[in-house]
């Protein structure tokens, strides 16, 4: 048969090859200053738009759809041309998709920035930018399947499998995730709420992972490792297994990010057996990858992009391993909450993604543009610079998660927290914050180099826009011969049914896990008590969303003694039903703040002690690693969308009064006015109509319904120690006495009375005669037991021992007072 002629594409190649390198060394920059935030503060900079909470989404956003996507499309434009011996099939819907893609990458850099977002963890972006994804990816999907149907091949390879799994998967996941009521242009909220919210968006934060930064690079595996190996795929029959067996099972593992949280028993078993299951076609990928090279390790020692490759696969397979361990209870305590999380995504991201897409990058160039590669040995520099950064990334923060989770539950012999102070936690890790951003740093100079032998390498060779190639014509094979030809041969020739059955696979999951939890009521038992927002809580709430204050507080207390001695009773399902979206967080590097509204519990702290932590956490601990937020103090609410919400979440189903929105700004301005007296009497002047007020009001939300509240006559008795029988109470001198208690002080009592005593901002001095119940010995242990909750100040007998507040109460009256 007469060869026909066509000419590959290999412009749209070139052009998300250049959109990787330019979108890489921008993700890792953003990461290097979220790391460099996290252990030096100062680097928040001051300003709303550079603060962590904003931060930390642009650098997953900038890593996984701007650096790893445009990978993914240069990889799968070049490899399906190849693999189908046809041009794609529209050179039209190719340039829409990268322009239109690149569009979408700068639309989230300047919305995330902004505060514009979701808060679903990577689905920040708002509605108008998730509608502009779904064309796109309608268009190169578009573009797939047409590239499919007008090929010169019978049979699709492996690869191309993964390529249908991934346009599919993504497509069905981000669909059914960015379901939302917009309210403008820049504002929605998601249609499902609490727990239904969690379920729909851990199905999709998980198979986020699974169908963009695992099945693409998995058929990216099955054509370029062999390419650079000059192997065949070592199993052509595990190849079937892996695809069919990890696309159905990955659906399925998503409620194993939400162990002990309140989900129902039957989704984290769900979630935590499908999980262990995938195991096997993971690791059958690793191995058929793994064994490809067989017979061919000598061209490993001398290929850099081959070495990538192998520690890519490596990754992979440590990565699918740590994961399903990671959904077991008994694991899941440990990790979940903790920088283990960090570490874990990293080894896949840095390794699985970065290494493959470095490997990809460095036998595709070359070949483009017909030239050999500037510099192996500037190659493989940044091959040993990566694996190591990877390494003292990774490290660290699994050091990092034991020790902070050892300390989160440790008890003393009186049995209280050994660490009652969340922050305490935080400061012992600093060391291992800043390994990371050497890691960081090795990782970009790493990448800066790649940057330039690949520069150099294209400056060296020509570049052809359209490659010459033929091919003969296809010939159908007509029906299925069951002696010649396996029921999967046969599919590999009908690409439009074995779409159809790839589909089926996916969306089997995550149906048996979401449509319960929507309309089988008793998965979601209501509290009588749960009360909806009022107006300025929920303004309070869109702007701890804008802020991103979820990044870093979860607001989910597990049912662990070690957790609800420090932030209060633990959380229950029905507490969520008014939550859109749910805010329950992966990672906690302040405390939970599920508990932060009930008066008199651990958490709790007087509107006086929010104001002043927002405007200057340093000021209230030199320790914190909390960016400033003065900004709150100076912006107002834009009253005009307040109404806009409240019919907004009506229509969602939560039960305002008929006619509310209406009313909903003089209540508003009625909540916000006893928030402002009560500044008022700490001596702290504001106003009704700050974003501050909001904030407060928020937080004295969280907890408050489900919680017993004290009247204001309890509140104001909690303390008063003229109407108690008081403990008599003989002062300690001893040194080791006084050193136990100063350690207690600079860890807690510091926060509101400085390391001085003389008082913060508005808080009172320890160190003068003007006490509110008297300073004898007798009278100070008092205050501190039981605290004073009208002021602010919880019961310390909660937290510490009677030696340790008796060591305390003589630091106070001794130390401080001689000083």
């Amino acid at each position: 048969m007469e060869n026909q002629k066509f000419n590959y594409d290999n412009k749209i190649v070139k052009l998300f090859i250049l959109a990787t390198l330019v979108w890489g060394v921008v993700g890792v920059l953003v990461g290097i200053l979220a790391a460099a935030q996290l252990a030096f503060p100062v680097f928040n900079f001051g300003l709303e738009f550079t603060t962590f909470g904003r931060v930390r989404p642009l650098h997953t956003n900038a890593i996984i759809f701007a650096f790893v996507g445009n990978a993914i499309f240069a990889g799968v434009y070049y490899s399906m041309q190849k693999l189908l011996k046809t041009r794609m099939f529209s050179d039209t819907l190719s340039k829409i998709h990268f322009w239109g893609w690149q569009t979408i990458i700068v639309l989230a850099a300047v919305t995330l920035l902004a505060g514009i977002t979701t808060s679903k963890e990577y689905a920040e972006l708002e509605w108008p930018i998730d509608i502009l994804i779904t064309i796109i990816w309608v268009v190169f999907g578009w573009n797939m399947i047409g590239t499919l149907v007008v090929r010169r091949v019978q049979h699709i390879y492996a690869a191309i499998w993964w390529y249908l799994a991934t346009f599919l998967g993504v497509a069905m996941l981000h669909v059914v995730n960015s379901f939302e009521l917009p309210i403008s242009l820049f504002k929605s909220y998601s249609i499902y709420a609490g727990a239904q919210d969690a379920v729909v968006q851990w199905w999709y934060g998980h198979n986020a992972v699974a169908f963009f930064l695992t099945t693409p690079f998995l058929g990216l595996m099955y054509y370029y490792l062999p390419k650079a190996a000059n192997r065949p795929i070592y199993s052509y029959k595990l190849s079937i297994i892996h695809f069919w067996s990890l696309i159905f099972l990955y659906m399925w593992a998503g409620p194993h990010h939400l162990l002990y949280q309140a989900l129902p028993n039957w989704a984290q078993a769900l979630g935590t057996t499908f999980s262990i299951m995938l195991i096997a076609p993971s690791w059958g990928g690793m191995i058929n990858g793994l064994l490809t090279l067989r017979g061919a390790w000598d061209r490993v020692r001398d290929s850099a992009a081959l070495k990538f490759m192998v520690v890519a696969v490596t990754a992979y397979g440590m990565s699918t391993f740590e994961g399903p361990m990671m959904s077991l209870k008994s694991v899941n305590q440990i990790t979940h909450f903790t920088d283990w999380t960090i570490a874990h995504v990293h080894i896949g991201g840095m390794g699985w993604n970065g290494g493959l897409v470095f490997g990809m990058l460095y036998w595709l160039v070359p070949k483009l543009f017909k030239s050999k590669l500037f510099s192996e040995k500037l190659a493989n520099t940044h091959f040993w610079l990566s694996t190591l950064a990877i390494l003292i990334y990774a490290i660290p923060l699994y050091w990092a998660a034991v020790t902070q989770w050892l300390m989160w539950r440790n008890f003393t012999d009186e049995g209280f927290l050994q660490y009652p102070n969340f922050l305490e936690t935080v400061t012992q890790l600093i060391p291992m914050y800043m390994a990371r951003i050497v890691a960081g740093i090795l990782f970009l100079v790493g990448f800066l180099i790649m940057v330039y032998n690949l520069a150099k390498t294209m400056a060296a060779g020509s570049f052809v826009n359209d490659e010459p190639a033929e091919a003969p014509a296809l010939v159908l094979a007509g029906s299925r011969n069951p002696v010649k030809e396996t029921v999967h041969r046969w599919m590999e020739r009908r690409a439009v049914r074995f779409s159809i059955w790839v589909f089926i696979a996916l969306a089997i999951g995550g149906a048996v896990e979401i449509i319960p939890m929507i309309f089988i009521k008793s998965n979601v038992p209501t509290i009588e008590s749960v009360k909806p927002y009022t107006p300025l809580e929920l303004e309070g709430r869109d702007l701890y969303v804008k802020e991103g204050c979820y990044v870093c507080h979860s607001q989910m207390v597990r049912p662990f003694r070690w957790e609800t001695d420090r932030y209060g009773e633990y959380s229950k399902i029905g507490e969520f039903v008014y939550d859109y979206p749910f805010q329950w967080g992966s990672k906690r590097t302040g405390p939970d703040l599920a508990r932060a509204g009930v008066v008199g519990g651990p958490m709790y702290k007087n509107a006086a002690w929010h104001y002043n932590h927002f405007m200057d956490p340093q000021k209230m601990n030199e320790q914190s690693i909390m960016p400033n937020y003065a900004w709150l103090a100076v912006k107002n609410v834009d009253l005009s969308q307040t109404p806009k919400k409240i019919r907004a979440m009506q229509t969602l189903g939560v039960p305002y009064e008929e006619g509310f929105d209406e009313k909903a700004i003089d209540d508003y301005m009625a909540q916000a006015e006893g928030i402002v007296a009560d500044l008022k009497a700490s001596g702290i002047e504001t106003d009704a109509k700050k974003q501050i007020v909001a904030m407060i009001a928020y937080m004295h939300k969280l907890g408050r319904d489900i919680s017993e509240q004290p009247t204001g006559n309890e509140a104001a008795m909690s303390s008063a120690s003229d109407t108690v029988q008081l403990k008599e109470v003989s002062l300690l001198e001893s040194a080791e006495d006084l050193e136990a208690a100063e350690k207690i002080f600079q860890t807690t009592c510091v926060v509101c009375h400085g390391a001085d005593g003389k008082g913060i901002a508005t808080f009172p001095s320890l160190v003068d005669d003007e006490w509110i119940n008297g300073n004898s010995p007798a009278q100070v242990f008092h205050s501190i037991s039981e605290g004073n909750v009208a002021k602010g100040m919880v019961p310390y007998k909660t937290q510490y021992s009677e030696k340790q507040i008796t060591q305390l109460t003589s630091y106070v009256l001794t130390t401080l007072q001689n000083k």
